[in-house]
C-alpha cells in the first residue's frame, strides 16, 4: 500500500526518515536510505524511489546516473510511524559497488 497521508509520519528532527528498501520478489533488503518529505512525495508520484543524501544534502533518484532504477511496488509504515519498509522491482544492483545488495559484504559473528 504506498502511503497517501505522510503528515501521520514521524520525521526525526533533521526532517528524515529512514527506508529499508527491499526486493519485492526476493524478499532480500538491498539497500538502506534516508527520505525527507520531498522525496518521499517525489517516490509516491514518479513510482520510482527518491531518496535524500545527507553527505551531499540533496535530493537523488536511484538509478539516475547507474540506470540502476527502482520501481516502488508498496510502502509500508512501522508501528511507530518513524520508519519505512520500500519493497522494489529493481532494474539492477541496489549498491554502488555493484553488489545486489549493499548488505552482501561480511558478516559480524554473534555468539
Amino acid at each position: 500500500m504506498i502511503v497517501s497521508d505522510i503528515s501521520t509520519l514521524n520525521f526525526d528532527a533533521n526532517g528524515l526518515i529512514p527506508a529499508i528498501v527491499q526486493d519485492e520478489t526476493t524478499k532480500q533488503v538491498i539497500m538502506f536510505a534516508w527520505m525527507n518529505h520531498q522525496s518521499l512525495l517525489l517516490t509516491i508520484e514518479t513510482g520510482q524511489s527518491v531518496f535524500y543524501s545527507r553527505s551531499r544534502q540533496e535530493i537523488w533518484h536511484k538509478g539516475s546516473t547507474s540506470g540502476n532504477t527502482q520501481t516502488v511496488k508498496s510502502i509500508s509504515v512501522d508501528c511507530d510511524s518513524d520508519a519505512l519498509l520500500i519493497q522494489v522491482d529493481a532494474n539492477g544492483p541496489a549498491c554502488h559497488t555493484g553488489l545486489v545488495s549493499c548488505f552482501d559484504t561480511a558478516e559480524i559473528m554473534v555468539g
